[in-house]
């Protein structure tokens, strides 16, 4: 009598020890499944990275090429006629230090601003205790539909006397109303009341509840809200252009745009000089692309190493926990 007939014999109630069961072997469609699978996503994923990185590469290579080479396609994967001549003509111009420092000194105000006035304007609209907040948060949603137009913000500006100042660069975009409803949604969704009534049963007011807790839990987001507005004010140069009349003042960007058209129009002479016009245009071409390097890889070093709380703080202020 085997061990399996003595089990039912003494409980045949109970469940029949088996032995281990053979696995099942998967059909070959199976077994190909995951590799195709795997080789279609990572195909798909390095066609993406080589449509990214591939044009940031060739703008760095263009920028030390010949512009003759790169019209008539010879530049591929390697510079061809490699110069320098781009790069000395615009570090050659005092005025781009000068422009590299406003816009430093621009990102950093008024990412400083804006991060500050929209994580105290987004917690205090997300307290359900706030006297007429539906009225507040529904007054920033009409200027995201409406507005005055340019005309009407140069005249208010000019009115407050922020003409040709840094405050007329940081402060009339420094609210986002966008990125006040991100912000909102964080703090409504990850900061419950219960700790908040908690807090005050310790004894701490909302100063002391928003800087020594509401803050440290809140670092996706400040990052999050880093990360844009430094996008956003490096970059930005329209506001400068209408508002800044000193060119001492000139952000980085306005600074290398008039570079640029200097430098199209500096060796053209007279309407026979076509040497000295196609030699313009060639230092041209060498600038365009140094402007766009240059520009760039002040963002490049910085943004990398805030991915990580960018993802982070985008998904929990759009996910409800």
């Amino acid at each position: 009598m085997t061990l399996t007939q003595t089990q039912a014999l003494i409980a045949p109630d109970a469940p029949v020890a088996r032995g281990p069961r053979t696995p099942r072997r998967a059909s070959w469609r199976e077994r190909a499944a995951d590799p195709i699978f795997n080789a279609i996503a990572i195909g798909t994923l390095l066609v993406a990275i080589a449509a990214i990185l591939y044009p940031m590469y060739f703008i760095v290579i263009a920028s030390v090429s010949e512009p003759a080479e790169i019209l008539n396609g010879n530049v591929w994967l390697w510079p061809k006629g490699f110069t320098l001549e781009g790069y000395t003509r615009i570090f050659s111009d005092p005025t781009i230090v000068r422009g590299f420092a406003n816009s430093v000194l621009y990102t950093v105000v008024g990412t400083a601003i804006s991060v500050v006035t929209i994580l105290f304007g987004a917690y205090a609209l997300s307290r359900r205790d706030l006297f007429g907040r539906r009225v507040l948060m529904l007054v920033f949603l009409i200027t995201m539909f409406i507005d005055g137009g340019l005309i009407a913000r140069y005249l208010v500006v000019r009115d407050l006397g922020m003409l040709d100042t840094i405050w007329a660069i940081v402060l009339p975009g420094a609210v986002g109303v966008w990125n006040l409803i991100i912000a909102r949604a964080f703090f409504e969704n990850n900061v419950p009341n219960e700790l908040r009534e908690a807090a005050q049963l310790d004894g701490a007011d909302d100063f002391r509840f928003f800087f020594t807790i509401v803050l440290p839990l809140s670092k996706p987001l400040i990052f999050l809200m880093i990360m844009i507005h430094l996008v956003a004010n490096w970059n930005a140069f329209f506001d400068a252009l209408i508002y800044l009349s000193d060119e001492a003042k000139y952000p980085l960007q306005l600074v290398l745009r008039n570079v640029l058209i200097q430098s199209e129009v500096t060796a053209a002479g007279g309407s026979g000089a076509l040497d000295s016009y196609a030699a313009a245009q060639r230092l041209g071409e060498l600038i365009k692309y140094g402007m766009i390097v240059i520009s760039t890889v002040p963002l490049l070093i910085v943004l990398p190493f805030m991915q990580k709380h960018f993802a982070q703080g985008a998904l929990l202020g759009a996910v409800k926990s």
